[in-house]
């Protein structure tokens, strides 16, 4: 969200963000730097809304979950969870590793029907030590508070630039990611064409979703456990990339045989 500005200038991008992430039409939408209150921002911008970025966004559509993570005397920034269906829980567990960031993991049970799906929205750190054992946190907090059968959905900004975590999450936690499915359907594809496209499509790993004016780094991913992934694309284009300064993944997911 970078804090509903963007990412040169400061300008208010929030009513922006609102209008895109409402013709997304999505069931949950996982949010980082979602700006609970700027009293400075609310000066300087004449249009800034009253509540909440996570309630001016939730609206009268869905339901909100915020889990507050910085917290300084103009405001608190932190992330968010939008859903179309009832959140039946709520914790925030503060992961910060020092002093000058303030991390948390959001973790929001929704009910879809008669199915409990545990989402976590994360914002990892900057330093690599820090989020390793941030990613350690992570899995304690799983392994302790979700039944190992119920879909598991983690979503956010991992700020891992190098690729480095995923093994981890896949070993302990049985997880996949969103693109690995897209690109293992790429990789096969290219084997049927030739030899130089199956070595590029091996090359292909996670989403690149930053800087939004040209995508490089990988550092926002989607894993998950329990679903099937119909779909998974970055959304690169107008107005995506003029909004933040990450541009957003959209995946499309299935429970097999979702009781109705």
């Amino acid at each position: 969200m970078h804090k509903g500005v963007s990412a040169f200038g400061h300008q208010a991008r929030i009513h922006g963000m609102k209008e895109a992430i409402a013709g997304l039409n999505a069931d949950l939408v996982f949010l980082q730097e979602v700006q609970g209150r700027h009293d400075e921002n609310a000066k300087r911008h004449s249009s800034w809304p009253e509540a909440g970025h996570h309630e001016f966004l939730a609206g009268d559509t869905h339901h909100v979950a915020y889990g507050m993570n910085a917290v300084y005397e103009h405001g608190h920034h932190g992330n968010a969870l939008l859903s179309r269906y009832p959140i039946t829980s709520l914790i925030n567990h503060d992961v910060s590793d020092h002093a000058y960031e303030q991390r948390g993991i959001l973790h929001a049970v929704v009910q879809v029907n008669t199915v409990a799906v545990h989402c976590f929205v994360i914002h990892l750190g900057l330093f690599a030590a820090s989020r390793r054992r941030q990613v350690q946190a992570l899995i304690q907090t799983i392994v302790r508070d979700t039944p190992s059968e119920a879909p598991l959905i983690i979503a956010g900004d991992f700020n891992d630039w190098n690729q480095r975590l995923s093994t981890t999450l896949y070993e302990h936690l049985g997880v996949v990611e969103a693109f690995d499915v897209i690109n293992n359907e790429t990789k096969k594809s290219a084997m049927r064409r030739t030899f130089s496209d199956y070595f590029v499509s091996l090359r292909r790993s996670h989403a690149r979703t930053f800087p939004a004016q040209f995508p490089w780094l990988c550092l926002d991913r989607v894993y998950l456990r329990g679903f099937q992934v119909e779909q998974a694309v970055v959304l690169k284009d107008e107005p995506w990339y003029s909004l933040s300064d990450h541009v957003p993944i959209l995946v499309c997911l299935d429970i097999p045989d979702l009781p109705a």
